[in-house]
Formats: C-alpha cells, sequence, structure tokens
C-alpha cells in the first residue's frame, strides 16, 4: 500500500490551506496557520517561499489538482483511475470526481467521526477495525453505496490493556501535547469521539449513537457534500486532466 510520508504541515502550507492533515493539532494553537493568526498568510515551505512570483494559469490548475489530492491521500494513479471513471460518467466530470473521492471508505470513516484524520481513517480500515454491511473491509478505496452500514469491529478482549471504561479500544484512543507558547503540559488521552463531538456530519450519512460507533450510508454524495473550507474548483482539474 503506497503512502505519502514525509512532513505535513508543510503540504498545508504549500497549498495555503488547512487541510486539516494532523487531526487534533489542526483544531489547536499548534497548527503553523493558527500561529499565523490573522496578520498573514503562512509561507510556502522552503527558504525561497516568500520570493515566488505570479502563478501561471497552469500552476494554478497544478495546484487545485494536488490540493484535492492531497485532502483525500491520493495518488497520481489513483486520481487519474478516478478522472477517467468521471469522465465516462454522465454529468459534470469535476463534480462526479469529488463524488466519487467522497465515496472513499477512509473518507466515509473520517466524515462520520470515527477517526480523527483520514491517515488514521486509513489505517485503521487497513489494520482490519472497521466492518461494511457486518463483514471486515480492509480496502481503504472502497467506494460505499447507499444502503452500507459502516461500523467499527468489535473485539473480545478489547479495552482490557486501557485500563479505563472510556476506552472501548485501540482505535478509541489517541493521544495529543496541549501546548502554550513555549510551556507545553504533559501528554493527554481522549477518546477519537470526544475529539470529534463537535464536527458535522455531512448530510449523505446517518450516524447512530451507541456503544459500537456505526452509521448508514442514505445517498451517493453531491459537490455541495465535499467540505466548505476546501474551496475547491474542480474545472481547473478538469482543464489540467483533459490536456
Amino acid at each position: 500500500m503506497a503512502r505519502t510520508l514525509g512532513p505535513v504541515c508543510k503540504r498545508c502550507r504549500r497549498e495555503g490551506k488547512k487541510l486539516f492533515l494532523k487531526g487534533v493539532r489542526c483544531d489547536s494553537k499548534a497548527c503553523p496557520f493558527e500561529k499565523a493568526g490573522d496578520k498573514k498568510t503562512p509561507l510556502p515551505p522552503g527558504m525561497h517561499g516568500m520570493k515566488r512570483g505570479k502563478m501561471t494559469e497552469y500552476g494554478e490548475q497544478l495546484r487545485e489538482k494536488q490540493k484535492v489530492k492531497t485532502y483525500y491521500g491520493v495518488l497520481e494513479a489513483q486520481f487519474r483511475k478516478y478522472y477517467q471513471m468521471a469522465e465516462r460518467s454522465k454529468g459534470n466530470t469535476g463534480e462526479i470526481l469529488l463524488s466519487l473521492l467522497e465515496r472513499r471508505l477512509d473518507n466515509v470513516v473520517y466524515r462520520f467521526g470515527f477517526a480523527v484524520s483520514r491517515a488514521q481513517a486509513r489505517q485503521m480500515i487497513a489494520h482490519g477495525h472497521v466492518c461494511v454491511n457486518g463483514k471486515r473491509l480492509d480496502v481503504p478505496s472502497y467506494l460505499v453505496r447507499p444502503g452500507d452500514a459502516v461500523s467499527m469491529k468489535v473485539f473480545k478482549r478489547q479495552g482490557k490493556k486501557a485500563g479505563n471504561d472510556a476506552s472501548k479500544g485501540v482505535y478509541l484512543v489517541i493521544t495529543s501535547l496541549v501546548g502554550n507558547g513555549d510551556k507545553k503540559e504533559a501528554a493527554g488521552t481522549m477518546t477519537v469521539l470526544d475529539a470529534t463531538k463537535n464536527r458535522d456530519v455531512p448530510d449523505y450519512l446517518s450516524r447512530n449513537e451507541g456503544e459500537v460507533p456505526s452509521g448508514v450510508v442514505m445517498r451517493y454524495p453531491l459537490f455541495d457534500d465535499v467540505d466548505k473550507s476546501l474551496d475547491v474548483r474542480p474545472q481547473l482539474i478538469v482543464e489540467l486532466c483533459s490536456k
């Protein structure tokens, strides 16, 4: 399973947009975008980031495609496959492309709030912690359909090593550093469900509240269901990939 390794925050700086790649860190003051505040826009990574000239039309198209790839955690070959599927479908190619990316199982697990980031959701699926329609599925790129029931895997010896009732399993426990300026407090723990309790679930998903995290896919996602903070322009992606 191919992955993009290396520093993550610089990828957000490169796109000039917070892509929420590091879970709870992106919601804390430790995020580079939060440190910058309203005074300035975070500079692109590298020592010459502030010396870049005006971006060309091709550069805008390329950055839009790279932003979507980084946001959903797919590589070039996967992205091309989704574009070809969208191109063969009836309707707006750009909107169908984003709808296909929204249907990925790792994205659905993240949008349900069962993981703090898409990278964590991808790992949980690969390790067999996610079930679809009652059967374990370890393919992060699986495209969900209306009526699919997504739930977390329950193990017989679950939670015995956690030491508290709030921790239902390994996949529900995360650690976070709380930083305030130069002073950093000790690392603490919280469950994923606690960390994502304020996250809005999109309309095409229905989340069930219970002991075992689960939810149902109600319909196919639309372009309007894509996170508004991404501010994506699909037409630029189509113009680039159709060349």
